[in-house]
Parts: structure tokens; C-alpha cells; sequence
């Protein structure tokens, strides 16, 4: 983000506000949006060294703290928005109703401002762009299909349909997580405790026998000591790295670029996102499509609310080549992420003229993928999950009895 300072006339009297943008006509455009009277001029200035470090306190701060809307409550709000605009109430009064009446203290928030905004005289989508880590990037495109078109409110009957199929994938996902994640959980708070307070009782054993101990029984005296000595410090150590990381991949497209390129090769992982994507995109990409919006309009707006960089950018090059005349068969072929037959079904509908169609079916084709991936979690993270249960066990049991083993042979003289 660059830094830029805007002259503001208000009231007799000029007044310069800083500005963080990607270039100066959104300077322009947020300046419009945050600030009454009369815009001088917008210029780039070099960023003071005490603005530099209130940004990063604020942005450190901000990606701790702040949470986006509760998605069940935001697909009721817009589904209660949708029906109030088909029922010809203004968009002014239909935010400010549901700001009202919701307990989403985010969305009331949110929703108030988005009244505020319009009732200045700016468009809904426009306003939104100010609140895109609380709303998406999906709701905002559909809300500027539907300014497109004229129609708001089927636009957003759509994009209800589309969060609610985007939130059922999610809960299915935590639901087959769920199992290994608390399995996973008992054993780390088990091990943790034998070893903080069940080794510790052996030890003075293992040190009187004055012999040279085994393996396991070192790795495990060793464990003891971190955790019993450096175990706070360890905690501690590990939620300020766990923010830091957070905080370098919100703002570092670099970092995060790379760390996406590290899940796409991880096991499990990688189709989980790979499969997740391209139905997210797939799906997005028939509703623009059978709406009536331009292929590069459509592909823009669906590869622009990936998350996964490498993916977002490997599909945006599908508008690139369908803008210099290119067919949407071959540059989503050039991606490398498509089978041969979705390639096949796709050229069918370009050249029969049902492209729509042809979207549908691929997008049902990818949530179906997605689905039997989601299914057969359990069973691909139960061998994984044995492993390590079975090394802690394993851990345990030789490190406690190996050396009373040897103990009982000496005693015994063999």
C-alpha cells in the first residue's frame, strides 16, 4: 500500500488527511468515501517513520482482534435484505432494519455504516469495498451484478445460495476434522501430563541405577526437563511466533505466496484445497455466466475471490487469454489444473452455445469431488493418527521400562 496525503477543503479551510491506496485514483475514491467537502488534490508522499510504526501497531493489532461476520448471520442478512428489496423497500431502510434488529454485533456494524455511506449518495457496492475482509469479495461481486443488471435482489436470492453451499462444504469439512482434531488433541494433553508429572517420579530411580540408560529413556528425561523447565516459555514462544506468522502472511503477498505453494504440496492438504477451490470457482463462474455476465467479467470476478495465490493466479490467466481472443477451453487447458474431459465438456458448450449449461455441470462435477474428499477424511488421516499414537506410546512405555528391564536382570544375574 502506498501512502498519500489528501488536501481537503471543508468549511474555509484546508485540511490534509493521510491516505494508504494502491494508487491515487482509489486515494481519490476512499477520500470521496471518508471525507466531506471538496477534494484539492490527492499526492504520494514518502510515509513518516511515526506513521510507519502506527501502522504496523494498528495492523498487528487488527489481524489479532478483528473477525468477520458470522457467516449464518450474514447469509440471514442477505437473504432478509433480498426480500425486502424485491418488496420494493429502499436500500437505505432495508440496512438499517437488519443493523437493528440483528445480535451480530459485527454486522450491525457494518450494516449501519453501508446505510450511512448510501444515504451520502454512494453506491452499495462501492461502499462495501471498505468492509471486504467482513463481507468477501464474493458479496461484493454480486452486488455489482445486480447494479449491473437492475436486478439487486435476484442477484442477492443467489449469492445466499451461493454462501449457504460455501458454508455446508465448511461445516462438513470441521465435521470430518472434528474426530482426529480432538483425538489428536487428548493424546498431546495426556503425553503432556505423564510426562510433566509421571516420568518425574522415575527419574530419581533412573539416576540411582548408575548405568548408562537406553535411548527411549533419554529422549524422555530429556522432554521432561524442557517441558518442566521451558514449558511456559515454549507456550508463550509459540502463540507470539503463531501471530507474528499470521500477521507476515496478512501482509506479505511473498510470504504468503510461498506458504500457499507449501500447502498445494502437502499431503491431504493439496486436494482439499485444490478441490475446494476449483468447486468455489467453478460454481461462482456458472451463476455469473447464466446471468448473463462477459466470460473475462465472470472469470475476474470467480478467480478473484480465491484465496490460495498460486491457484488465483494460474486461473486469472484464463481471462487474459479469453480477452486477447483466446477460447476458454484452452486457457483453462493452459492451467494445467483441469482434466481432459472437463476441457471436452467445456468446448462443447462453447461451440453449442450452452456454455451455462455446460459451467453447471462442471461445477457439479467439482462439488462432488470435493464431497467424496471430505467423506474419505476420516479414513485417510486414521492411518497418520495411528503412527503417532502408536511412536508416543511406544516413546513411553520403552523410555519407563527398558531400564527396569535391566534392572531386574542385574538383580536376577543375568
Amino acid at each position: 500500500m502506498k501512502y498519500f496525503i489528501a488536501t481537503i477543503l471543508t468549511k474555509g479551510k484546508k485540511e490534509q488527511f493521510p491516505i494508504y491506496a494502491k494508487d491515487r485514483k482509489e486515494a481519490s475514491d476512499s477520500a470521496k468515501l471518508k471525507f466531506s467537502g471538496i477534494i484539492i488534490k490527492v499526492s504520494e508522499e514518502k510515509e513518516p517513520l511515526d506513521a510507519q510504526i502506527k501502522r504496523f501497531k494498528t495492523n498487528f493489532l487488527l489481524n489479532i482482534k478483528k473477525r468477520k461476520i458470522h457467516p449464518d448471520a450474514l447469509i440471514a442478512a442477505i437473504r432478509q435484505l433480498a426480500v425486502m428489496t424485491n418488496a420494493g423497500i429502499s436500500i437505505h431502510d432495508s440496512l438499517s432494519d437488519i443493523a437493528s434488529a440483528t445480535e451480530d454485533d459485527n454486522l450491525k456494524y457494518v450494516f449501519s455504516k453501508l446505510a450511512d455511506e448510501i444515504n451520502s449518495g454512494f453506491a452499495l457496492s462501492a461502499s462495501m469495498k471498505n468492509f471486504r475482509f467482513e463481507l468477501g469479495s464474493l458479496t461484493i461481486a454480486m452486488v455489482q451484478l445486480g447494479e449491473k443488471t437492475g436486478n439487486i435482489d435476484e442477484s442477492l436470492y443467489s449469492l445466499a445460495d451461493m454462501l449457504e453451499e460455501i458454508r455446508a462444504n465448511v461445516i462438513k469439512f470441521k465435521k470430518a476434522m472434528a474426530y482426529p482434531r480432538n483425538v489428536m488433541i487428548a493424546m498431546a494433553v495426556a503425553f503432556t501430563v505423564l510426562i510433566s508429572f509421571v516420568v518425574p517420579k522415575f527419574k530419581q530411580i533412573f539416576e540411582d541405577l548408575n548405568t548408562e540408560l537406553p535411548l527411549p529413556t533419554v529422549i524422555l528425561l530429556k522432554l521432561e526437563y524442557i517441558v518442566n523447565n521451558y514449558g511456559i516459555y515454549a507456550l508463550g514462544s509459540g502463540i507470539i511466533a503463531y501471530f507474528i506468522f499470521k500477521y507476515m502472511i496478512d501482509n506479505n503477498k511473498q510470504i504468503r505466496y510461498g506458504f500457499h505453494e507449501v500447502l498445494l504440496k502437502t499431503y491431504l492438504i493439496k486436494n482439499i484445497i485444490m478441490y475446494a477451490t476449483l468447486s468455489r470457482f467453478t460454481l461462482v463462474f456458472s451463476k455469473l455466466i447464466k446471468a448473463g455476465i462477459p466470460i473475462a467479467d465472470a472469470l475476474e470476478t470467480s478467480a478473484g475471490m480465491i484465496d490460495n495465490l498460486p491457484l488465483k493466479y494460474k486461473l486469472m490467466s484464463v481471462r487474459a487469454t479469453v480477452e486477447k481472443g483466446g477460447a476458454l477451453n484452452k486457457g483453462l487447458e493452459d492451467t494445467g489444473l483441469f482434466e481432459n474431459m472437463i476441457i471436452k465438456m467445456i468446448y462443447a458448450g462453447e461451440e453449442s452455445g450452452a456454455l451455462d449449461t455446460m459451467a453447471e455441470k462442471v461445477a457439479d462435477y467439482f462439488k462432488m469431488k470435493f464431497d467424496a474428499i471430505i467423506d474419505g477424511l476420516s479414513g485417510a488421516i486414521e492411518p497418520i493418527m495411528l503412527i503417532i499414537i502408536g511412536s508416543l506410546v511406544l516413546l513411553l512405555a520403552l523410555g519407563i521400562f527398558m531400564p527396569m528391564w535391566g534392572l531386574g536382570s542385574a538383580a536376577t544375574g543375568g
